[in-house]
């Protein structure tokens, strides 16, 4: 493994470490406030931290195999394990908003009928809440530089998270301080709101996470990078092909190119050799480049 590789495998598991640090402690300190007092928005909010915790777990385990060397049944490495572990959360997220929202529903069914009598939030519980507010801004900045600096799937998703939970923290917030003024249905109401903003954000996080491992890719962005590379290598008449491949972070290459028909293949190889020394200075996070080259097809030789 090289070196900006190991460094950024180090700031990916501080994204991990500090995330399953804070929604540990936040799940503790939502639920207990959420039960004592009588807040279901931040106790809804507390449950979806505590599952926050589980897929956190799961998140470390696959990025500590995703660091795996390669190996003759997985010849380009165990990268895609990061895009599996983001799935996973993706999983996690709506299945959290399908129960809480649930919960919340019934919740605010049974004080509209008269079925149960409201018992009013505390003041304690919308400082959990506002607390919970301020912690996920900054972390969710924190996580989202990580994410750009290192192209981590599982740790873009882990940033949605944190964005997602700046959401639903307001809205339980709201809620709550709705519930202290006499309307005593909005908390619960919170909780569905809630549940519908953690929704959203698992479907994006399935979303990306799926593209990567379906090979959504190339991008016009990468089109673009790879075409001004062979720009620079006039002996270089097409692209004809291009293809890439997603390994995590890290982009595969497969391009076919046109050379002239007289070339000689060491020649032909030197071309290789420099368009692709070309595209590993261009192209952050690229890992490996197949390059074939032959003569133009018909459809693109000259008249």
């Amino acid at each position: 493994m090289d070196k900006a590789a190991a460094q950024a495998d180090r700031r990916n598991s501080y994204a991990v470490n500090l995330a399953l640090c804070s929604n540990a402690g936040l799940a503790a300190l939502k639920t207990v406030f959420g039960i004592l007092g009588h807040s279901s928005a931040l106790l809804a909010d507390g449950i979806n931290s505590t599952s926050d915790v589980a897929y956190g777990i799961i998140i470390k385990i696959f990025m500590r195999q995703a660091r795996r060397p390669a190996d003759d049944e997985h010849p380009y490495g165990h990268r895609q394990l990061e895009s599996i572990a983001a799935l996973i959360v993706g999983a996690f997220v709506l299945t959290t908003a399908v129960a809480i929202f649930w919960d919340a529903a019934n919740k605010v069914y049974d004080l509209i009928a008269g079925e149960t009598e409201s018992v009013r939030a505390s003041a304690g519980a919308l400082a959990a809440a506002l607390f919970t507010v301020g912690l996920k801004i900054w972390l969710s900045w924190k996580t989202r530089r990580i994410a750009r600096q290192t192209g981590n799937p599982a740790v873009h998703a882990l940033a949605s998270d944190h964005r997602n939970d700046i959401f639903s923290a307001s809205a339980a917030g709201l809620g709550i301080w709705l519930a202290l003024s006499g309307y005593p249905w909005f908390d619960p109401l919170a909780g569905a709101l809630v549940a519908l903003v953690i929704l959203r954000t698992g479907l994006e996080i399935l979303r990306e996470s799926s593209g990567d491992l379906m090979d959504t890719v190339p991008t016009p962005e990468l089109r673009k990078k790879v075409d001004a590379a062979a720009a620079e290598t006039p002996e270089i008449l097409a692209i004809e092909d291009m293809k890439a491949h997603r390994f995590g972070p890290y982009v595969v290459l497969n391009l076919t190119i046109a050379v002239d028909g007289a070339m000689t293949v060491a020649e032909g190889d030197a071309v290789s050799a420099r368009l692709e020394r070309a595209l590993h200075r261009d192209i952050d996070l690229l890992g490996r480049v197949h390059i074939h080259y032959h003569p133009p097809s018909p459809a693109r030789e000259p008249e």
